[in-house]
């Protein structure tokens, strides 16, 4: 099925406003200008992008940025940017206009909330600053919350590492023009840079400091595949552990001999607001110190509803033993995430019940034969919490699960208890394989080493290692998906294919090889 921009339908983000922008009716030339200090040459070197949006609203963002990869390269001062969003790419329908502050503390990013608009249109917009022109943003508002009906196409993305190739499945997810973007984690990496890499990190170590982080978020948005599909739909955004360090949990880091609790939390915290400034959110993801608040619900029509997590911040830190994962107290979402999560799927009036992940739910069992070997970063390490949940799922509508982390393809059914091959099947998860991490993997090696696994993990209905995304077509009747890869990251442009089709059926639960 291939959408049109009459067709499009977006996610409605139920989030906090950011009463960042007021009105005005005209352009107002030169205001962008401090008081005594001129405006640098080029400044919206890192794009525009949208997010989160609503049946009357769209979050617009932009960021000055003379010299990206040197803390942005903007003069300490407060600049005003003007915006404009239209019904038409030339501008000849302009439908709201007005003013936003760029300021340093937010290393000149701009989040602009529009209020007021229609449901279900495409609209266009800009950004201005003293005389220079942004490059132009397409977007488009949700559709009204009592509508029924209608279609959506979604794109899911992860794990994006500059290191590890080029981002070019993103040419071909604009191509197919998807009604929104759900990217679920590891935007960037924080690894150190490496002489041998496809692409070079900026930098001479690990991002530690704000503007460290500023500049590895910035070396990323150069990526033109990347910057062409954020100005080409509005994203829906949450981290993983690469935002940060690898396989942090709450406040613990990956090597607490070696980073003290004080000095990871001035990381969480540098990490953080980074990522606000660099991301298309509401004002309610501008962060308190090493706390951001991530996870969300977003809605569109009566035909879906799409519950953000967040399994970073509130989880336990990770197992590393069978004992360990079946500790009743390890906890993946807190208990107030976990409250939200149950109650926005016990009273869902949609038709599919979406649950953006970060990590697998599924189980891995690691070891052929008898026993278990779990992957303990993922769901498996939080057992009675995931088991818990499966069983709820067994009273949801549609349950559906959208996932990342593992650099690869892993679409199985979900059981209402692993532990017993004959019980129910509760829901489906589609594991998005990476944008570039991992990089052009060997797949004879990979099914050689996976495929033996697959008698001790029936619920996998499809595995791979290709570098892509995951494209769905939802509607009242189903989800249709295409498991998009591409023939290589090491080069800047590549060949893309449907490597697998997939099917969910309503009120059947689980996925099936079409």
């Amino acid at each position: 099925m291939t959408a049109s921009p009459d067709r499009r339908r977006l996610l409605t983000a139920g989030a906090a406003v950011l009463g960042a922008a007021a009105s005005a009716q005209l352009w107002l030339p030169g205001i962008a200008r401090a008081a005594g200090t001129p405006l640098p040459d080029e400044v919206f070197t890192l794009g525009v992008a949208s997010g989160d949006p609503l049946p009357d609203g769209i979050v617009l963002w932009t960021r000055l940025a003379p010299d990206p990869l040197n803390g942005g390269g903007m003069p300490d001062a407060v600049y005003t940017v003007e915006w404009e969003l239209a019904e038409d790419e030339r501008f000849q329908r302009t439908v709201r206009r007005g003013v936003a502050q760029a300021r340093p503390d937010l290393g000149h990013s701009v989040h602009v909330d529009v209020r007021g608009l229609r449901p279900d249109r495409p609209y266009w917009y800009r950004f201005r600053a003293d005389g220079r022109l942004s490059p132009t943003g397409r977007t488009r508002t949700a559709p009204h919350p009592h509508r029924r009906g209608g279609s959506l196409r979604v794109a899911l993305a992860s794990c994006q590492n500059w290191q590890h190739g080029y981002f070019t499945p993103y040419a071909d997810m604009r191509a197919q023009d998807p009604d929104v973007v759900l990217f679920v984690g590891d935007y960037i990496y924080e690894s150190a840079p490496s002489a041998t890499a496809v692409r070079r990190h900026e930098g001479k170590g690990e991002p530690y400091s704000l503007v460290q982080y500023r500049n590895r978020y910035a070396q990323y948005r150069t990526d033109p595949d990347l910057a062409a599909m954020h100005a080409s739909a509005p994203w829906v955004v949450t981290f993983d552990d690469h935002e940060v360090d690898n396989d942090w949990a709450g406040e613990v880091p990956q090597d607490p001999d070696k980073q003290s609790h004080d000095a990871f939390v001035a990381r969480l915290t540098a990490a953080f607001q980074a990522y606000y400034e660099h991301m298309p959110v509401r004002a309610s993801a501008i962060p308190t110190g090493p706390h951001i608040q991530m996870y969300r619900r977003l809605e569109f029509g009566r035909l879906a509803r799409l519950n953000v997590l967040d399994t970073r911040q509130f989880r336990s830190d990770q197992a590393t033993g069978q004992e360990g994962a079946e500790s009743p107290s390890a906890t993946m979402l807190g208990a107030g995430q976990k409250r939200w999560l149950l109650d926005g799927l016990r009273d869902s009036p949609a038709r599919w019940n979406l649950i953006a992940s970060q990590i697998m739910m599924a189980e891995t069992d690691l070891l052929p034969g008898d026993g278990k070997l779990w992957y303990y970063d993922a769901w498996d390490g939080y057992q009675v919490e995931r088991n818990a949940l499966l069983e709820e799922f067994a009273d949801v509508r549609n349950p559906v699960v959208l996932s990342g982390d593992r650099h690869l393809t892993m679409i199985s059914d979900l059981k209402e208890d692993f532990a017993d091959p004959g019980s129910d099947v509760v829901g489906a998860e589609f594991v998005g394989t990476s944008i570039s991490s991992g990089g052009d993997q060997d797949q004879a090696a990979f099914h050689a080493e996976w495929d033996p696994l697959k008698a001790d993990n029936p619920h996998w209905k499809l595995i791979d290692a290709h570098r892509g995304y995951h494209l769905f077509d939802i509607d009242g009747d189903g989800i249709d998906a295409r498991v998009r890869v591409v023939d290589t990251v090491t080069a800047p442009q590549a060949t893309a294919s449907t490597l697998a089709r997939l099917r969910v059926e309503p009120d059947e639960p689980g996925v099936r090889l079409v």
